[in-house]
């Protein structure tokens, strides 16, 4: 009645030997790994793609980079707040890779390139007459080290006031009344 067990296989089934399921777990690792590298150079393609942007020039006049800046600035004082983040970038776009910023050196701006350099720029020719200040930050530190960062726009309560261009009713004021309304 002893029967041979290999005859009791279910049909269909091959017998796999060690050495098989070795090869077949192989090929599935350099698959996964094909995927990963792929996924790796994509990401490295997209990543340059960033990069380069960043080194073009802005495409929005002074005036309308103004524009921004003072809703992002009018938001943020009206919650209360004495300073906004009005710039965040790869730590790429600075020459020593955010090394001047996070250890809070002196001409850290100096390292600066491409849009981060135009944005310290625009603060320094137009924002800073203006009363404000402008700082930079390491926002985050993958693996240990410097990543992303930030330029923050900050100024104290009471510290900037609002220049009047000019005012929209001159009769109302030619009749003695007031009309605190300004072109903005």
């Amino acid at each position: 009645m002893s029967e041979n067990r290999s005859s009791t296989q279910p049909r269909g089934v091959g017998v796999l030997s060690a050495a098989d399921i070795k090869r077949r777990m192989a090929e599935r690792e350099a698959a996964k790994a094909a995927e990963e590298l792929r996924h790796m150079k994509e990401q490295e393609e997209k990543q340059k793609a960033v990069m380069e942007e960043l080194h073009k020039p802005l495409e929005r006049t002074g005036e309308q980079l103004m524009q921004v800046v003072m809703q992002l600035v009018s938001h943020a004082a009206e919650r209360g707040q004495s300073e906004v983040q009005v710039y965040r970038f790869p730590n790429a776009m600075c020459s020593d890779r955010g090394r001047r910023i996070n250890n809070s050196e002196p001409d850290w701006e100096t390292t600066l390139e491409g849009r981060p350099k135009f944005a310290y720029e625009f603060w320094h020719d137009q924002l800073r007459p203006l009363g404000f200040h402008l700082k930079a930050e390491v926002l985050e530190y993958p693996g240990g080290m410097p990543g992303d960062i930030g330029l923050i726009l900050t100024w104290k309560y009471g510290a900037f006031r609002i220049i009047p261009q000019k005012r929209l009713n001159m009769k109302a004021d030619a009749k003695g009344g007031s009309d605190d309304r300004y072109q903005g």
